[in-house]
């Protein structure tokens, strides 16, 4: 006869939409996942909390024609900031010469990319789609490669009208099992982001690391983006999915509208020992050439008060 425990994880599956963690389930899971073994985090934790901004912050004013990426390249020198993360929405071509050209001009400005994005959508009823999503995110590995970024972030989304949660999921482990093993021969890391859909909840997001288990895959870690519910709220969520980011990216509101305690997230990305880059990725209504300074002054004193570097 089946647990009470199997029960509840054989519903999560069937679920048509992102599960809502039961309370005591969550707080299990969450005693089991950060209890697990991790090399990195072994010995002394001595967390190196890097800033940097996602290029999607300045999106008002890369829309509008307003800025290109090579603008935000030169930002990142006046923010004094550590890296930028290269959101390709907005680049001119995925030309070898063009992708040079910025890399070129970053090196020249001791400005390094802490990685680039892909929009593909590996939750796809069609068999075609989803293979030519794993297409695409071998496109912007190769990208990602030719900007000498090591991080490309990608995504899985909500789900086509029918599908469940359980297809969802496992759709997305083929693509990105097979998308990790490309990465892999070129020293590219995925991530993948916790965003709309199927990944804003932390039992899926892990879920899907331990299933794809590559030394390549991660998640790339919004801290606004998990649905929080009474029983799993986002706090919770950030610190049992700490252990397997790969990328970070910091707005100061969550999607609810309420404003992120920053004081209460920075001490578990140290207890967590992160290394990695806290990417600004502002959406405020203040235009970006004010409102993003603002964002990344925060997270570059937290940074200093709690990083070891």
């Amino acid at each position: 006869m089946p647990t009470p425990r199997q029960i509840h994880r054989r519903d999560f599956l069937r679920a048509a939409g992102p599960a809502v963690i039961v309370a005591n389930e969550f707080a299990h899971r969450t005693t089991a996942w950060n209890s697990a073994p991790n090399p990195e985090s072994q010995g002394e934790a001595k967390p190196r909390l890097l800033t940097g901004c996602c290029a999607y912050s300045y999106a008002k004013l890369l829309k509008a024609g307003k800025m290109t990426m090579e603008d935000v390249i030169r930002k990142a020198v006046e923010l004094g900031i550590d890296a930028v993360d290269m959101t390709g929405y907005w680049f001119k071509s995925t030309e070898p010469s063009y992708l040079a050209s910025l890399r070129h001009l970053a090196h020249k400005n001791g400005v390094c990319f802490s990685g680039a994005a892909t929009g593909a959508s590996t939750v796809q009823t069609d068999a075609g789609k989803r293979a030519q999503a794993l297409e695409e995110i071998k496109k912007w590995t190769d990208v990602t490669e030719a900007l000498g970024a090591p991080h490309l972030r990608v995504f899985a989304g909500k789900l086509p009208p029918g599908a469940t949660a359980q297809q969802g999921i496992q759709w997305t482990v083929e693509t990105l099992k097979a998308a990790c093993e490309y990465a892999g021969t070129k020293g590219i890391t995925l991530g993948v982001e916790n965003h709309e859909g199927i990944t804003q909840n932390a039992d899926v997001c892990i879920e899907l690391v331990h299933r794809i288990d590559s030394p390549n895959f991660g998640i790339n870690l919004d801290i606004t983006n998990f649905i929080a519910t009474p029983q799993a709220d986002a706090y919770a969520q950030i610190e049992a999915t700490l252990p397997y980011a790969t990328h970070s990216h910091i707005r100061d509101v969550f999607e609810n509208g309420q404003a992120v305690d920053f004081e209460r997230v920075w001490p578990l990305f140290a207890r967590a020992n992160y290394k990695g880059f806290m990417s600004a990725e502002y959406e405020g209504e203040e235009d970006p050439s004010t409102g993003v300074p603002k964002l990344v002054e925060k997270i570059k004193t937290l940074c200093r008060k709690y990083s070891s570097v």
